[in-house]
């Protein structure tokens, strides 16, 4: 059933300021970072934030994964044409819905501090609802994003982001919030956080049988966070990540060797807990055809890319965020599996033309397009 602006989909992960500035070589080796990577901040990285105001003419994004696939399935909104002072959070637009509105909520933790206000009203701009867990002792959470060419390497501090607390989730005030939602999104980075809310959310859908979908998020968290993702995918109806995270799961699950194509298979074929749905996995691949897999059935769909020139390319982080909103908002309006992979495809698509998760303005009117599967 299309979602009646009744906060159907529920996000949970780690929301964050993302600063992001282009970076080089040198930058990339004085942090001892890779080109296309995603990692916590240790000791040697806490200074990559100031060096990227300071340095790097940062440009401040509402950002976390999961907030952000949260933005892009309630709202595409933001203008990148809008000049904006230096460290200022760019100005949101409300343009266009994909949902009706009041259909997403977000959750997670910040601090008492005005870079949480900041996260507030961008998200209220979007049209997105947002319950935080605030935490004072610690402040909201950052990610540096270094664009390097058409990649972006992301250190991410998590600060008070790493605090939420399962009692948060449970409470009187957010808990009939669960209750009423559909669909449960659940961003690989909070399995660092707080697995326990993961579960939660997991077991309700399960017990409830609703839709729980989780993203892998990064190569990391299938290589040290093995135990909290493998507790909570016999639950998962969708499994969404991409090529090199989908290489770190085999690697970590003794499925070394195999292509991205058997890796989809496999994880769909996992035992699950509700046997109402079959699993779907969907994995991208940048401009390569995104794969799905679906519990039961032999071999894997692909699905061609949308076009854009290279000229066109802004910057690619949060891509796979967007992919992810377009196809969630799909699933919520009641979309074939085919158009929803269309509709994620499409968002990315004008995502990777901006700065950061963003969207363009004016606004672009999603149309439904010949599905072009092989």
């Amino acid at each position: 059933m299309a979602s009646k602006g009744d906060y159907a989909l529920l996000c949970l992960e780690n929301p964050l300021l993302d600063i992001q500035g282009q970076g080089d070589a040198a930058m990339l080796e004085k942090y001892g970072l890779k080109p296309n990577d995603a990692i916590l901040a240790e000791d040697k990285h806490m200074s990559i934030f100031d060096d990227l105001l300071n340095n790097r003419d940062a440009k401040l994004i509402a950002g976390g994964a999961a907030q952000n696939t949260a933005r892009g399935a309630q709202a595409i909104h933001p203008s990148s044409q809008c000049p904006s002072p230096p460290h200022r959070l760019r100005p949101l637009t409300p343009s266009q819905y994909i949902l009706p509105p009041s259909s997403v909520l977000y959750i997670g933790c910040v601090g008492a501090d005005s870079t949480a206000d900041t996260l507030r009203d961008a998200c209220k701009t979007a049209g997105l609802r947002v319950e935080y867990l605030v935490d004072p002792a610690q402040p909201t959470g950052r990610c540096a994003a270094v664009i390097t060419g058409h990649d972006r390497s992301l250190v991410t501090h998590l600060a008070a982001a790493n605090e939420y607390k399962l009692s948060h989730l449970t409470s009187p005030e957010i808990w009939p919030l669960v209750r009423a939602a559909r669909m449960y999104y659940v961003g690989g980075f909070h399995l660092t956080a707080c697995p326990p809310a993961a579960m939660a959310l997991a077991e309700e859908a399960a017990k409830e049988n609703k839709v729980f979908a989780i993203n892998l998020s990064a190569p990391f968290i299938p290589q040290f966070f093995k135990e909290q993702l493998d507790s909570v995918v016999p639950y998962c109806d969708y499994v969404i990540g991409n090529e090199t995270e989908a290489a770190a799961y085999a690697e970590s699950h003794g499925l070394g060797g195999k292509s991205v194509s058997e890796i989809a298979v496999a994880i769909a074929g996992m035992e699950k807990v509700n046997k109402e749905r079959k699993r779907v996995v969907v994995i991208t691949q940048g401009t390569e055809e995104t794969l799905m897999a679906v519990q039961g059935e032999q071999g894997v769909k692909g699905f061609k890319v949308h076009d854009v020139p290279k000229e066109e390319i802004c910057d690619t982080t949060g891509a796979g965020d967007a992919f992810a909103a377009g196809f969630l908002a799909g699933l919520v309006e009641s979309k074939s599996l085919e158009e929803s992979i269309h509709m994620g495809q499409w968002l990315a698509s004008l995502s990777i033309k901006e700065l950061g998760p963003q969207f363009p303005y004016p606004k672009q009117t999603y149309q439904p397009a010949a599905l072009k599967s092989q």
